[in-house]
């Protein structure tokens, strides 16, 4: 679904544009959540460069084959390519498919494609952080997202049942350097971005449960290894804190970080205002189903989701509905639990095996058996299913159907996102414009995520489209301010040596070159 315009600046595009060689010229970017690419645009001999995720893998194979069709030399990227790359090549007219990162890889790939033999696949690994590209900013529109996005971390110790990144992007953070973290979000500043998501698997590498148990092991280069991302952790926030006062970041991170004043308070320091936090489930037997037992419960899943905000930090809560432990009684629990500990935002998402998961694993053998298919196509590849006969739900749960654990779920997002709960919620803010963006913004939210989701039906989906296209405008003002051209980057530091995220609506990115 294109919107017209976006919250955050979909980075990988302008990644790659950055690994182009500028031997090639500079490539054209489509983002399809502003605007749907014009096929007409494609010559024959350009490349196209097509990124995926589970979510709209149909949309980029449809797109894939009418490119191929025009001429183009067409291959894909992103994690669902990664994890199917076979796929790409029956359903999307593939020439090649690139897994795993594509900052260096992508250049040999377009050599190959203008030699007129490109590989089959291309293995673009993990590459060190030292080899991060910086995004292409200068490609961007004007005045099409609110939020840009900068990196400054790849991959996430923990093993989450629901998420593929520890799988994709592995288990070993891999941390750039905060020279080139400061660089770029100082010339996203200078184009007159002030709120900026720092879009990391976890901006909190190393807890101190990882510092313990290295320590128990008594292995000292692991402990030395910590110390040293950790180190640098803060070294970034110390330069944060430098930039111009009016920033605005926001991240993701693990409860864990609760644990660790130090740390928010440095993060507060360095005005990162708010963080995605994964709570997922207020019981202990819900968090053990994800394995996801690290974070706490009850009262004390209270207590640390309050400690975020005495130290300045809004948390968007997360949570999910379905799990095999929820009864109907934890829908309303939960939405309790989230104003007890007066979370600023939050979502509530239902229990879907995405594909790279263990959940994803487990629901595919159990499905083996019974060999479902719709439209002549396996349950298990549901990406595959044309969106009306999707099924709404794929994992059956011990005691509530599927309808009930939809509009239980709705439900939640109703009362959560009501006009007195959202009120009362903006007295978070400094003033009155910032109250009424405040306002504006959790509208958005809750239109563009719950009332175009998988727990919605296709006449509210369609209703609240055009409501997130109306609220998007003004919204928009509310985040950008006035361009600082001139703006330095605060006291240059030397670089330290480096050590070694799908949800939204589904829209697909492209790069084409001539």
């Amino acid at each position: 679904m294109s919107f017209g315009t976006a919250v955050i600046t979909p980075r990988w595009l302008y990644v790659l544009a950055s690994a182009t060689p500028r031997s090639f010229g500079d490539p054209l970017i489509w983002d399809e959540t502003l605007e749907q690419i014009d096929p007409g645009r494609i010559q024959p001999g350009d490349v196209a460069g097509i990124g995926i995720h589970t979510g709209n893998a149909l949309r980029g194979y449809a797109l894939g084959r009418r490119l191929r069709e025009r001429g183009a030399w067409v291959v894909y990227g992103g994690i669902h390519a990664s994890l199917y790359p076979e796929e790409a090549f029956e359903y999307g007219g593939a020439h090649a498919v690139v897994k795993g990162d594509g900052d260096v890889i992508w250049a040999q790939v377009l050599a190959d494609c203008v030699a007129a033999s490109p590989a089959r696949i291309y293995d673009g690994g993990r590459v060190d952080a030292s080899r991060f590209k910086p995004a292409r900013w200068d490609l961007m529109p004007d005045n099409a997202y609110m939020w840009a996005s900068v990196q400054t971390v790849r991959g996430c110790a923990k093993h989450c049942s629901f998420c593929s990144v520890w799988r994709t992007d592995g288990q070993k953070p891999r941390q750039r350097p905060s020279d080139a973290v400061i660089d770029e979000v100082v010339e996203l500043r200078r184009r007159g971005f002030r709120f900026i998501a720092l879009a990391d698997d976890n901006f909190y590498p190393v807890s101190f449960n990882d510092l313990r148990l290295a320590e128990r092991q008594n292995n000292q280069p692991r402990i030395g290894q910590l110390e040293s991302i950790r180190k640098e952790r803060f070294e970034l926030m110390e330069r944060l804190a430098e930039l111009p006062n009016d920033m605005v970041f926001f991240t993701q991170i693990t409860m864990e970080a609760a644990e660790d004043p130090s740390f928010l308070d440095a993060m507060r320091n360095a005005r990162i205002r708010g963080a995605l936090v994964g709570v997922e489930a207020v019981t202990a037997e819900g968090l053990k189903a994800v394995y996801k037992d690290f974070n706490c419960s009850g009262d004390t899943l209270v207590d640390r989701l309050q400690t975020f905000r005495k130290h300045g930090v809004h948390v968007l809560g997360s949570f999910i509905f379905g799990l095999p432990t929820d009864r109907p009684d934890t829908f309303d629990a939960t939405c309790e639990l989230a104003r007890k500990a007066g979370l600023t935002f939050a979502q509530f998402v239902m229990l879907t095996p995405f594909a790279g998961t263990v959940d994803f694993e487990r629901w595919e053998k159990a499905q083996a058996a019974e060999g479902a298919t719709i439209a002549g196509v396996p349950l298990t590849r549901y990406w595959l299913i044309p969106s009306p006969q999707r099924p709404k739900m794929f994992m059956a749960h011990p005691t509530m159907s599927c309808d009930e654990i939809r509009m239980r779920t709705q439900a939640v997002w109703d009362r959560f996102y009501s006009f007195s709960s959202v009120w009362q919620r903006s007295r978070c803010t400094p003033n009155f414009r910032a109250r009424l963006a405040f306002l504006f913004v959790s509208k958005l939210y809750r239109q563009m995520y719950a009332n175009t989701g998988i727990a919605t039906d296709s006449a509210r989906r369609g209703r609240a489209n055009r409501w997130a296209r109306w609220l998007s405008k003004p919204c928009r003002r509310f985040f950008r301010a006035a361009p600082m051209p001139h703006l330095q980057v605060p006291g240059a530091h030397a670089a330290c040596p480096s050590v070694t995220s799908e949800t939204g609506p589904a829209a697909a990115g492209f790069q084409i070159l001539g």
